[in-house]
């Protein structure tokens, strides 16, 4: 239940931030979109069905989007040398125009998202093994 719920908050979010605020993300937000998208509708419909099988096909996505937000948020920091940069045309990967929460910028958020998300499906399979 928890991981359903950061993965809609986190949904919900992006969405706000690229349709209500019309800003338009950068290639690697893109695709953390892509891996965080699935993950409000896989676990949404396991938890209504109480299905354990949910979290098994979410934890993929939750860990391709978690290397792709540790990446970007790397990136963000400077740790990451500039030709190592994916973006080419539109808005830049490396320079975040957004902050939230005081001095937070968007790629450390999805990055604590999908680290809690990862965090609570393995937790949840764990405890529910056979």
């Amino acid at each position: 239940m928890a991981a359903w719920a950061v993965a809609l908050v986190s949904t919900l979010g992006a969405l706000f931030i690229g349709e209500v605020m019309g800003m338009t993300p950068c290639v690697l937000c893109w695709y953390q979109r892509i891996a965080m998208f699935p993950l409000a509708l896989i676990l949404g419909m396991a938890v209504f069905a109480e299905d354990r099988r949910g979290a098994v096909y979410a934890l993929p996505f939750a860990l391709a989007g978690l290397a792709l937000a540790a990446y970007h948020s790397a990136l963000i920091a400077g740790w990451v040398p500039q030709w190592w940069v994916p973006c080419g045309t539109g808005p830049s990967c490396s320079q975040q125009a957004l902050v939230i929460l005081g001095d937070t910028q968007i790629p450390w958020l999805s990055l604590a998202a999908f680290l809690a998300i990862a965090a609570a499906l393995t937790i949840y399979l764990i405890r529910t093994r056979k």
